[in-house]
């Protein structure tokens, strides 16, 4: 439906349900805005048809977002829209309007005229600062593990002297937290966290300053509504008064924060609270085809207690989403590096082009293959696998192992993880190092020797036993024994995000694995079971070459790669979602509560309508994980879309309902054994590297020395023996 000009040119190009928003009459709304469907347009559009007809001056409405890039795209839509000066709107996040109240009322918030804010490593150092003078030790109680409790309490709107200790490492905690606000307020700080609980406070305290913002603010625009807090719901209900109205845009079927605080039972309390009576559906999808739209909303239909709704779009099905099941993840990677190199050659350019996965750790095989075909990529939102500190610090412990002169992986990791090494022995053993021509593992060992250091003499002791572990036994298995022995896995357990880190930790076994195959079958096989020391150093070139290979820069025609959760906010014209097997995705942690199945089907929802005209569906019968071959099921979702919006990129036996444990590149009795050379009248000589399949229908895989891996079919290969 499209309005004209004369009857108000801000709702020129909006559908029906898109101006029933806009136009809403005095009272509190909720839209639910479905993925694509407009919803920034509808924020903006109120705003200008608010100020428009006079219904509310631009002093007197407040709009919340949640990124400052999406306070700056509705500030720049309002203003070419309106002939209005918006910088004195209150447009903002939510910290960045808590400081707007608080710079204007510091005297009534406690703070000081000019208070610093405090960003996350800032509010680590100050911390630390508080635990060193309280005489705290930090492998007892880390700064990040107190950082976590300490942002986790306020955002439930606990202060120390309201937290109720419940044994003795939480009331230390506690005293950690109460100094920990005494410095900050001394100090003249405030965190993040602070921010927002030190405005609520002050709009619960003082009644006028309450009163004077509730009388201001007669419109509250608030968009992602879904992902507020139960602390960022009672500031903006604490803003609100009975004549005043709330327009709440969001999406519960998008809820993928969780682990943030986010609460989508926020808006069920929304409608309850501001009695909204009338939820509108946005239900025009103007991102995707109707069979990428179909499959989510398959998919989410399968979650209870939503609110409800039904994406479709008016540009017609579109193509078939196309589900490959591969033999291992080497050949799920493979896949996806043969339909990129296909849609580039047929004009898509790669930044249209996204892989998205469930966890980080899925990234490392995907890399290597765009490596070693010269695609370029970009992850977005995070580092390259071995950039990532966790990876690094492993690598750390492999380098300074392989190399004693290694001052840098040396100072890496002599006080990591923490074990009470300090800057003053570190600087001690740097200027002993100086003073007698050593490295620093040299001076490290002669302190050992002369009793200087326990706790050093401890670090040249592990040093000495992980190298032993490296000559006994094979690198991956040593890696892993790394990882632990270290401490690094148990160091990582106790950080809030720290699963993701162990998981990376883990990928990095299976990464020195495949190493070793690749190694193999490049014909280096004696040289790299003969000699352990070779094997590592082989290794850490590898990993420094890839490093520093083909991350394109913003802005480059590079493919992006990227997690499910980074993935939110974005469109592509081609989407991969790979590693779709339980256990991944969903995750493994969410397998056994309902609540996390539920989340993790929201995330398989928001990746599937990332894309806008093709979607590719990828799993692994095998996957690569701790170094050991593993199998799993298919995901559960793949099992929610309907067989007609789906086609079968192979056979339909090796998607079964148990798994099947076949090895990738195990024997069998045809003649194209792995290891053999063959020649094909196209591609010349190449050497067959897998198989799958059986004898009736069987493809081989070969890898050409001037085109690369492909896949043949048996009965058009057309093959010799070279």
């Amino acid at each position: 439906m499209n309005v004209t000009n004369t009857q108000n040119r801000y709702l020129t190009d909006l559908n029906e349900k898109q101006i029933e928003a806009v136009t809403i009459s005095n009272e509190s709304a909720l839209i639910l805005a479905g993925a694509g469907s407009g919803k920034t347009k509808v924020l903006t559009s109120r705003v200008a048809w608010l100020i428009h007809n006079q219904v509310a001056s631009p002093g007197g409405i407040l709009a919340v977002t949640f990124t400052n890039k999406a306070a700056k795209e509705m500030l720049l839509r309002i203003s070419a829209q309106l002939p209005i000066n918006t910088r004195s709107m209150w447009v903002g996040t939510f910290h960045g309007l808590c400081n707007r109240f608080l710079k204007k009322h510091f005297k009534d918030a406690g703070l000081p005229e000019i208070f610093q804010i405090l960003d996350s490593a800032d509010q680590k150092s100050a911390i630390k600062r508080v635990m060193k003078s309280m005489n705290v030790d930090e492998e007892l109680f880390t700064s990040k593990d107190m950082q976590y409790f300490i942002n986790a309490n306020k955002e439930e709107g606990l202060r120390s002297n309201i937290f109720k200790a419940y044994d003795d490492i939480s009331k230390k905690k506690n005293e950690i937290y109460s100094m920990y606000e005494k410095q900050c307020q001394k100090e003249g700080v405030v965190d993040f966290a602070e921010l927002l609980l030190r405005c609520l406070e002050l709009l619960q305290k003082n009644t006028a300053i309450r009163e004077h913002y509730q009388s201001t603010f007669k419109h509250v625009l608030v968009d992602e509504f879904q992902d507020t807090s139960k602390l960022q719901y009672q500031w903006l209900k604490l803003l609100t008064a009975d004549e005043s109205y709330i327009f709440a845009v969001g999406d519960d079927d998008q809820s993928i924060y969780g682990f943030r605080g986010a609460s989508p039972g926020n808006m069920k309390d929304l409608q309850k609270d501001f009695n909204i009576k009338n939820v509108i559906k946005l239900e025009q999808n103007y991102r995707s085809k109707n069979n990428i739209l179909n499959a989510a909303n398959a998919i989410i239909d399968n979650n209870k207690d939503r609110l409800g709704k039904n994406l479709w779009a008016a540009s017609g099905d579109g193509d078939l989403i196309r589900l490959y099941t591969a033999l291992d993840d080497r050949l799920e990677a493979s896949y996806l590096i043969d339909e990129i190199k296909m849609l580039h050659r047929a004009g898509k350019s790669y930044d249209q082009i996204a892989i998205l996965y469930r966890n980080n750790a899925q990234s490392r095989v995907i890399e290597m293959a765009m490596v070693s075909n010269n695609i370029p990529y970009r992850v977005y939102g995070g580092l390259r696998f071995f950039e990532r500190a966790e990876i690094k610090h492993t690598l750390a412990y492999l380098r300074l192992i392989s190399n004693k002169n290694d001052d840098n992986a040396f100072i890496r990791i002599v006080n990591f993880p923490p074990r009470g090494i300090g800057s003053r022995s570190i600087e001690q053993l740097e200027d002993y190092a100086k003073n007698n021509s050593l490295s620093m593992w040299g001076a490290a060992k002669a302190f050992s020797s002369e009793n200087k250091s326990p706790k050093i003499s401890n670090f040249v002791e592990l040093i000495q036993g992980l190298e032993d572990q490296i000559h006994a036994t094979g690198l991956d298995e040593s890696i892993d024994y790394i990882n632990t022995y270290s401490g690094l896995k148990e160091h990582y357990s106790k950080d809030k995000d720290g699963s993701s880190r162990i998981e990376n930790l883990d990928e990095l076994v299976s990464a020195a694995k495949s190493h070793m195959l690749d190694r193999r079958d490049e014909g280096h096989e004696n040289l790299l079971t003969k000699n352990q020391s070779l094997v590592l150093a082989d290794f850490l070139d590898f990993t420094s070459l890839e490093s520093g290979e083909l991350q394109a820069s913003a802005g480059d025609d590079a493919l992006q790669l990227m997690t499910i959760h980074s993935s939110k906010g974005l469109e592509f014209d081609v989407v991969f979602i790979t590693g779709l097997e339980d256990g991944l995705c969903p995750h493994e942690r969410s397998l056994l509560e309902d609540k996390g199945i539920e989340e993790e089907r929201r995330l398989m929802y928001v990746a599937v309508t990332r894309a806008k005209n093709k979607l590719y569906l990828t799993l692994a019968q095998s996957r690569m994980i701790y170094g050991q071959a593993t199998y799993n099921l298919p995901s559960r979702f793949l099992d929610e879309i309907p067989d007609g919006l789906i086609k079968r990129l192979s056979n339909r036996k090796e998607v079964s309902s148990s798994p099947t444990r076949i090895a990738p590149y195990s024997e069998s009795n045809h003649i194209w054994k792995v290891g053999t050379t063959v020649s094909h009248q196209k591609f010349g000589e190449g050497v067959v590297t897998g198989y799958e399949g059986n004898e009736n229908d069987l493809r081989i895989q070969i890898k050409f020395s001037g085109h690369g891996i492909k896949w043949l079919a048996m009965e058009y290969a057309k093959l010799n023996k070279a």
